[in-house]
């Protein structure tokens, strides 16, 4: 329990809490927008794998 208490007083942990905080918020952001976008890149190189096997059998 002293622990817990001192680590409230404390001021050196608060940093810490603050850039995990920020890691994890831009950790949450990067994975919403690759979420978003993965479908458009997977077309993509459906698209290019396409061409590339239209090309070569002509």
């Amino acid at each position: 329990m002293k622990l817990i208490r001192r680590f409230v007083r404390e001021d050196k942990g608060q940093a810490l809490v603050e850039y995990a905080l920020i890691i994890g918020l831009i950790s949450v952001v990067a994975i919403a927008a690759l979420s978003l976008i993965s479908g458009t890149v997977g077309d993509m190189f459906d698209s290019v794998s396409g061409s590339i096997s239209s090309a070569l059998s002509n």
